[in-house]
């Protein structure tokens, strides 16, 4: 089986972190989102993808080198397409069109969850959905009693369903999807000025083809820095077993509070790190309190306390350390 990835977009509300580093490339417990979300779903499929296709925009060459690791890593084959405009996900996903071919996965590359992605692979197709409370914000599906879904609707305005889709589909003849894609580009079918996916799915399902849902149990958004911190978090709770403490990792009258991910070569010394944080390889935190957050690679922190915090590559935060005189009953809030 084949897996399709658009992940062209910026990633602006996530900046200056992703200035250099594409969003999925960011780092949560020690692997990059991208990662996270492969090896999710080849654990529900029961083995590695065939062939990873990666929709990518005006990267470099070290990026792509790097899903191509990922790729490999976790089994699977990885090849590049590019997305040279912004015309929506459902262009984005026809960018790989030489790869839609068969049996294949799509997986808009976002966000992360915790489920179980094991399904029917004979059935026609798969959508993943989540009851949300904000189904305005979202595509959703409206199904029938046997679960086929009846209708899609992108981001309504009046409530007709709170299943939203999260961006994980299932399609048993790629082909007849990749002409559907075609179809959709050919003739400009646009909704709300963009290629969407659910503009597709409806082409497909009045063509006769039968979607059913299949739920999420917990959908992580990856959209800003609280998000990445929050989704970081639940990843180290969830699909971690304490503590991940990497080779050539030096730790000196330091506390480690799990569960928290240390990359290979970091330094950690007169410090106390964790709960909930990932630390990139090659960092030194000195002297500081780490607490829920996320330091990406080669960074130096001394005498800092953090918390809810992320620190990307080669960033380097210092304090000074202080020297008060606090009298009795006395408040000091910085």
């Amino acid at each position: 089986m084949r897996l399709i990835i658009p992940m062209a977009g910026r990633g602006s509300r996530l900046r200056p972190h992703t200035l250099t580093t594409p969003k999925p490339l960011v780092p949560i417990a020690g692997k990059p989102i991208v990662q996270w979300l492969i090896e999710m779903l080849s654990e529900g499929l029961g083995e590695p993808f065939e062939e990873i296709a990666f929709v990518i925009g005006d990267f470099s060459e070290e990026v792509k080198n790097q899903l191509r690791k990922v790729a490999e890593l976790t089994g699977s084959k990885g090849v590049i397409y590019y997305q040279d405009k912004p015309l929506g996900p459902a262009h984005a996903i026809y960018c790989a069109a030489d790869s839609i071919d068969g049996p294949c996965m799509v997986a808009l590359a976002d966000t992360l969850f915790i489920s179980d992605f094991s399904f029917d692979h004979n059935s026609e197709g798969v959508i993943w959905t989540q009851k949300v409370e904000n189904p305005a914000n979202f595509g959703v599906v409206e199904v029938d009693k046997e679960g086929v879904i009846t209708n899609f609707v992108e981001k309504p305005k009046e409530f007709v369903s709170d299943q939203a889709i999260v961006g994980i589909y299932y399609f048993k003849d790629g082909r007849r999807f990749k002409e559907k894609l075609k179809y959709l580009i050919d003739h400009g079918i646009r909704e709300k000025g963009e290629f969407q996916i659910t503009t597709t799915l409806e082409l497909l399902k009045k063509d006769g083809l039968k979607f059913k849902t299949a739920s999420i149990e917990e959908w992580l958004d990856c959209g800003n820095k609280e998000a990445i911190i929050h989704t970081n978090e639940r990843i180290l709770a969830s699909k971690t077993s304490g503590d991940t403490i990497e080779k050539g990792v030096v730790l000196k009258n330091s506390t480690i509070i799990s569960p928290c991910y240390i990359g290979s070569g970091t330094t950690i010394k007169n410090s106390v790190v964790g709960p909930f944080v990932s630390v990139g390889e090659g960092s030194r935190i000195i002297k500081s309190v780490v607490e829920k957050s996320v330091i990406q690679n080669e960074s130096r922190l001394k005498n800092v306390n953090l918390k809810n915090s992320m620190i990307g590559n080669h960033a380097e935060y210092r304090e000074k350390p202080k020297n008060i005189s606090l009298g009795d009953y006395s408040i000091l809030n910085q």
